[in-house]
């Protein structure tokens, strides 16, 4: 039986407008596992990044966590935090991140500062969040570098002097520094091209073998969860639509939503023909749709979608659906 690492409940993340709240994230629960790679899939806009920057913490006025809960059962023996993440003191929370839960961000190639060398800045990084002396710290920078592929004469160079697939590795490099029981990736392949998004999930894929640890991977890009993840979570419009293993989702999707997403792949097996998108556009947070909010978009709409919302529920051992076609 899989072991739970985080237990989401009911997250909701608000951010206040002169319109109203626009509700980014409206009601998400969903459980990871222990050494698992998870990976949240959706349209952009549908709430995924902003939702793991709640689970670290991250959200700045105008947004808030309106409601939720994180039990973070087997994060750290500290007792202090086998409770909700979301009600712990901010020192007490530092001692979580990075140390405990550490992250990779959208667009890391430019959260390098360019005026600073790479070994400064992944040793700024582990003092902060651990008892390291700075000697120590600058001996495991190249013990880091060689674990993401990387030569330790890049700690002597600047951000401007690296490829993007090198800067992203640096970035990989400094997220699992104290080596983390899990690592949180939002689009780790945004703008890189094609060889070097093979080379980073590849990356990803060593340095959980050799930690030992869980990895939530956050992108758009059906193929890379396809290659990476072994579990999926499908979001739209600030809701999960489905969860299952992997090879379920992409064997068998339930919802007309995952459907939809998976038929926008082009292969290179399947007959020849034209790729479908799916049909709309995304609503606004600010009035999500009554009913289910993929019902205005979806082929297979029904009287009930559009006056009452679906729960997400168990229809088969591990996949989750939240559709009226399965109710």
């Amino acid at each position: 039986m899989d072991q739970t690492l985080l237990e989401i409940r009911d997250m909701r993340i608000y951010y206040a407008t002169t319109l109203g709240n626009y509700k980014v994230v409206d009601g998400v629960s969903f459980n990871v596992n222990v050494d698992e790679v998870l990976g949240i899939a959706g349209e952009s806009g549908c709430g995924k990044s902003t939702l793991v920057e709640g689970l670290l913490r991250l959200i700045v006025p105008p947004g808030h966590i309106e409601t939720g809960e994180v039990a973070a059962p087997l994060i750290t023996d500290d007792e202090t935090t086998n409770c909700d993440l979301l009600s712990l003191t901010e020192e007490e929370f530092r001692r979580v991140r990075w140390k405990e839960i550490s992250y990779i961000p959208q667009g890391s190639m430019n959260s390098l500062n360019p005026v600073a060398k790479i070994e400064d800045q992944i040793v700024d990084t582990i003092l902060a969040h651990s008892s390291f002396t700075r000697q120590q710290a600058k001996k495991h920078v190249s013990e880091l570098l060689e674990v993401v592929g990387l030569s330790p004469e890049i700690a002597r160079l600047y951000p401007h002097e690296l490829s993007g697939g090198m800067k992203q590795r640096v970035i990989i490099a400094a997220a699992i520094a104290l080596k983390p029981k899990l690592v949180i990736a939002d689009e780790p392949t945004t703008a890189l091209d094609v060889t070097i998004q093979k080379m980073v999930l590849q990356t990803l894929v060593r340095i959980k073998k050799q930690l030992n640890c869980t990895i939530i991977v956050v992108s758009h890009d059906m193929p890379v969860h396809a290659q990476i993840s072994d579990r999926l979570v499908i979001m739209y419009a600030g809701k999960v639509m489905e969860i299952g293993p992997v090879n379920d989702i992409f064997g068998n999707p339930l919802h007309p939503y995952t459907q939809g997403l998976i038929a926008t792949i082009p292969s290179i097996t399947r007959e020849r023909k034209r790729l479908r998108g799916i049909p709309g556009t995304s609503p606004s947070p600010s009035e999500w749709p009554s009913g289910c909010r993929f019902h205005p978009r979806c082929e297979r709409v029904m009287e009930v979608c559009q006056q009452e919302e679906p729960k997400l529920r168990e229809v088969s051992p591990g996949r989750f659906v939240a559709c009226h076609l399965y109710l």
